[in-house]
């Protein structure tokens, strides 16, 4: 008893005397970033040089390592909502709900708030849409997640320095009423799209909300940037989003800066269970935490960085039973499984009468690695040549018709066959394509952040960042 309470005066010691000094403040969200992600991205990368082992990323090489619990108010297993709250508020909620508490009334402020209180400059960006559930949770007070409308709104009213995204979801859902656009820009914001544009055009914005182009958007819905896996060199990246954050955040001429940052397509990886998707996901976010890291070497006594993850997504397991792992045939996946459908079924699409088995398999091989690098046993081919023979059957009752519901159905069912196999190849195993209650990692560096060691749970990180910066913080 006596060293436990050694071991807190210690800690708020480090909190107080970190106060006075700390002004930038970095806080990296993986979205469904369990410890096993971390670990079979790590193991791949020592793989890739032929060695049974980890190769370490930068987020995990931080010298403060903890571990957290994410279960809701309601829920042993929590959604991206609640998660989401309880990180960025310090509160739990229900599942589905945004930065109000589990009666979905009463609103709960987030960091992001305290830090604009404090006179910080403030900026939340992600992966995906601006108005996500993670990103949400910063600015947003909403019963229901699906509220994106009002989210937008919550946004334009939040008066953060600068936001980041693929865009806005479902910007004209309210009929009648203006765009979330229009909103945001009649509450002054700039509004660009793509990082050109934003070196040319951004850098003197009052308030800024960085897009990436509407020809992406069309294809992804506005939802999402592209996977890692998918990005061609025009796309906007998260790196590209930390460094125009904090480019934008240091001109504002305020007392520092608070920035929150959402690897958000983590979850989404592995909600399909596409290992190697999931990897390059958490390597994509890694360089985005290597920007970070840059400005924390070059202010080491002003800057704090915390990365966390609202839960853990599918399940993962290394090992499917044998005593071994061939996460280094990953290396063959050149594409996300989504990525995989959309070229097929616009190869279909194109050209029905081209679309045969040997244009498929080419396609399986060139993307995927199978008969190039990755050698299928006779179950696995046969797998895939079932799905082959229902496309076959749908091509064939379709008449011609290039816009089959049917063939791209069947195709769908194809790319399924194809990233189960994936895994299976690797011997990674996957529990569902939801979300579990497996620990999350909590990794920091930076003045006062030895709060962070050992077993916390999710509603303590922001009051303890908050308490590190001088935050107003509301308990």
């Amino acid at each position: 008893m006596k060293n436990r309470f050694l071991s807190c005066l210690l800690a708020t010691l480090f909190v107080l005397s970190a106060s006075a000094e700390v002004k930038y403040v970095f806080y990296f969200i993986g979205d469904g970033m369990g410890v096993n992600q971390i670990n079979v991205t790590e193991t791949y990368l020592a793989a890739l040089k032929g060695k049974i082992g980890i190769e370490p990323i930068c987020m995990s090489s931080l010298p403060v390592v903890g571990m957290v619990n994410t279960y809701s108010a309601t829920n042993g297993v929590t959604d991206s909502a609640a998660g989401g709250t309880a990180l960025a508020t310090g509160k739990k909620t229900k599942n589905g709900a945004i930065g109000v508490l589990k009666d979905l009334e009463t609103p709960c402020t987030s960091i992001a708030a305290w830090a604009q209180k404090a006179g910080k400059a403030v900026g939340v960006a992600t992966t995906v849409s601006i108005t996500h559930a993670t990103p949400a949770s910063f600015y947003g007070h909403q019963p229901r997640r699906q509220m994106y409308y009002e989210l937008g709104q919550d946004l334009c009213k939040s008066g953060y320095d600068f936001f980041a995204g693929s865009d806005f979801n479902k910007p004209y859902t309210k009929e009648g009423e203006p765009s979330l656009h229009e909103q945001a820009q009649a509450a002054g914001y700039t509004i660009v799209k793509g990082y050109k544009e934003y070196q040319k055009k951004g850098r003197k914005a009052d308030k800024l909300i960085l897009l990436q182009s509407d020809e992406k958007n069309k294809k992804l819905n506005s939802e999402q940037l592209p996977y890692a896996l998918d990005q061609d060199k025009n796309d906007l990246t998260l790196e590209q989003i930390v460094r125009a954050g904090i480019n934008f955040l240091t001109s504002k001429q305020k007392d520092g800066f608070f920035f929150a940052i959402e690897g958000g397509m983590i979850d989404w990886a592995c909600h399909r269970n596409d290992i190697g998707n999931c990897i390059n996901e958490v390597l994509d976010m890694d360089k985005a935490v290597k920007v970070a890291y840059e400005f924390y070497q070059q202010h080491p006594d002003e800057t704090i960085i915390v990365i966390s993850a609202d839960h853990e997504t599918g399940g993962l397991v290394m090992g499917t039973g044998p005593y071994e792992l061939r996460t280094d045939l990953l290396k063959y996946q050149r594409h996300s499984i989504d990525e995989l459908k959309w070229i097929l079924r616009e190869q279909y699409k194109k050209s029905p009468k081209k679309f045969t088995w040997t244009a498929v398999e080419k396609q399986l091989r060139e993307q995927m690695g199978f008969g190039a690098g990755i050698r299928l046993k006779d179950e696995q081919q046969e797998r895939l040549q079932k799905k082959w023979k229902d496309i076959e059957n749908a091509i064939a009752e379709a008449n011609g018709d290039a816009e089959s519901k049917a063939v791209r159905d069947r195709i769908n069912d194809l790319c399924e066959t194809t990233k189960h196999i994936i895994s299976e190849v690797a011997m990674i195993s996957w529990a569902s394509g939801g979300h579990s209650n497996g620990y999350v990692p909590v990794y920091a560096v930076g003045p006062g952040t030895e709060v962070f060691q050992g077993r916390i749970d999710n509603i303590e990180i922001a009051p303890a960042m908050g308490r590190i910066a001088g935050y107003p913080v509301e308990e």
